[in-house]
């Protein structure tokens, strides 16, 4: 059956604060929030919250599991994440194209949602990659009910079922504040590898790689503590002082997801056009601005870091031809500067045209995961890492994404992203390693990375 959904206009001044909207319901299983985080960078605008799904879609162990069941799942391939998404999609019916999401679906997809895609990588690994953590590989909801904060234009759109009036829809919206116990540690940190299992992981994939049998490889070390207390507190103090513009909170029953992410990974506008921004290229962030300065040149100047740049921008491309115009696929901007809190990158920018035939959906199922935080070619880069990292990255490196109902959709790369399971923070940090590089530099730019994170808690 087809459900219309409604937009209203509520005061931005009264409907601004992002962190006082969420928070009575942050702890309430499928709340989530996709958040620009006040940064000071172009791409941060929108802020989106919802709750309480009409539908749920989960992926675990490579099954697909649709909560309530769709109706014409006989009509579907029910083990196929991206088609049992678009057929949740399809009863939506909205013509409101100036919003990124009127309702729709929205969550995230792990990094080891290309098992489901591609699972014959996988299976090349002499070694497997353990699965410890809790979380489903993929969870999207279907929202009727969403809170849509333009912080440029500074007005707020309640996004609700049609057979909702306004008065509804505001009150759909309006909690007491909850309580929470203050999140804390109750262990060091301890990563997965040691310095020198880190060096002796580079020193493994040379070898594949004087092979001829890849180019690159993201590795990544992962950071995990004990811990007692609220997600959400968690989530705040880190959104403070991180500024990220892709930055999300994601709770589930099994547990939550905190993602400050810098990096855009594909954006799909109302007309079809497409943008990917590749981060690849990292130098700390000092507070003498001098040396900061110099940390910046440095980078820009780097041959290693722009070349590593310009084979990512090569990656996605290709990847991006599979479904878009061929003749529109292009690099609209490379090797720009962009400086976050804890470091500076090089970002470059990919543009296209989704083909008339394709859809968002598709686009996700091409390019999933992200050459940007895999390597190249990426199918061998999957199974190499697959090989080399002693855990599954769950969330890391996947992406928190919205397909909204009007033909929008946006999602992040969750690099500097935690999961908060079973009493247990986990974060992941990586770099891409290619021939020259040196592990001593590799190994320090993971603590870079964290340098905002992992402190602070």
């Amino acid at each position: 059956m087809p459900q219309t959904i409604n937009i209203y206009h509520v005061e931005y001044s009264l409907w601004h604060n992002t962190l006082a909207l969420f928070a009575p319901f942050a702890n309430e299983p499928w709340a989530m929030l996709l958040d620009s985080a006040n940064a000071q960078h172009p791409d941060s605008r929108y802020d989106i919250l919802v709750r309480q799904p009409a539908r749920t879609i989960r992926l675990v162990n490579n099954k697909v599991i649709c909560q309530p069941p769709l109706e014409n799942s006989a009509q579907t391939n029910e083990f196929d994440l991206f088609s049992t998404v678009q057929a949740a999609l399809a009863p939506l019916k909205n013509s409101h194209q100036q919003l990124p999401f009127s309702g729709g679906a929205l969550g995230y997809l792990g990094y080891d949602v290309a098992r489901a895609i591609t699972p014959e990588l996988f299976q090349q690994a002499p070694n497997q990659a353990a699965n410890d953590i809790p979380l489903p590989d993929a969870a999207i909801g279907i929202y009727t009910h969403a809170l849509v904060i333009d912080h440029q234009a500074k007005q707020t759109y309640l996004v609700a079922p049609a057979s909702m009036s306004q008065a509804q829809a505001e009150q759909f919206w309006r909690a007491p504040a909850a309580p929470y116990a203050p999140f804390q540690l109750t262990s060091s940190w301890q990563s997965n590898l040691t310095e020198a299992q880190y060096y002796e992981r580079i020193e493994r994939f040379q070898t594949y790689l004087h092979a001829g049998e890849c180019e690159q490889i993201n590795l990544a070390q992962r950071f995990s503590a004990s811990c007692i207390g609220s997600s959400w507190h968690a989530y705040s103090k880190l959104r403070s002082v991180n500024g990220a513009p892709f930055s999300g909170f994601i709770q589930l029953p099994e547990g939550a997801v905190l993602s400050l992410s810098p990096e855009r990974f594909v954006q799909v506008n109302s007309h079809g056009q497409v943008q990917t921004k590749p981060i690849k290229g990292t130098r700390p962030r000092h507070a003498n601005p001098a040396i900061d300065r110099a940390n910046a040149a440095e980078l820009l100047a780097s041959e290693k870091e722009r070349n590593e740049n310009l084979m990512i921008v090569e990656l996605l491309s290709h990847d991006l031809r599979q479904v878009c115009q061929a003749d529109s696929v292009h690099a609209s901007q490379l090797l720009a500067l962009e400086s976050f809190p804890a470091v500076h990158h090089l970002v470059s920018t990919v543009v296209g045209q989704l083909a008339a035939h394709h859809t968002p959906l598709d686009l996700m199922r091409a390019i999933f995961p992200g050459g940007s935080i895999a390597g190249n070619p990426k199918r061998r880069a999957v199974a190499i890492i697959n090989e080399l990292e002693p855990h599954r990255r769950s969330v890391y490196c996947g992406s928190l994404v919205y397909f909204s109902a009007n033909g929008r959709s946006d999602s992040s790369v969750t690099i500097r992203t935690l999961c908060h399971a079973n009493n247990q923070l986990h974060c992941w940090a990586g770099g891409g390693i290619v021939a020259d590089s040196k592990a001593s530099e590799e190994y320090q730019e993971t603590f870079d990375k964290v340098a905002r994170i992992l402190p602070l808690l």
